[in-house]
């Protein structure tokens, strides 16, 4: 993972923090992705969108704790990357663009606050993750 700065991760974590406090911040998101495209409602047709919601809410903390070096972020990574394989659920690359566009589409909405610097921010801290995941797909 590429060394990203103290103000880039307090950024992420305050943005994230000020989405995770507003009601239905997740939800939005996925209402957003799920609805960009029919192979991502497919993927999803079946789903518990109530656990999805808290899955990813853990993967975004592990996420930026793999961005600080700490092993049990690079750790949720591989379990998550396996998942996500093509011998998984199949998720390919070109997906995970998208993914990260709706998320910050649904972050824009929920924090009041964000800016540019935010939204920088979370893309350099979930960029490795995702070139990870599609690295190992």
């Amino acid at each position: 993972m590429p060394d990203l700065s103290d103000r880039e991760l307090m950024l992420f974590n305050d943005s994230f923090e000020r989405c995770a406090l507003r009601p239905g911040f997740l939800d939005r998101f996925y209402e957003i992705f799920i609805g960009a495209s029919p192979a991502i409602a497919e993927k999803f047709r079946n789903t518990d969108m109530r656990q999805q919601a808290a899955l990813l809410r853990v993967s975004l903390y592990c996420v930026m704790l793999a961005s600080w070096g700490k092993p049990e972020g690079h750790a949720h990574l591989e379990r998550i990357a396996k998942i996500h394989s093509r011998t998984g659920r199949d998720i390919s690359p070109a997906l995970y663009d998208l993914w990260l566009d709706c998320l910050l589409t649904a972050v824009r909405e929920y924090d009041p606050w964000a800016d540019g610097d935010t939204e920088q921010a979370w893309r350099g801290v979930l960029a490795p993750g995702i070139e990870f995941l599609k690295s190992r797909y």
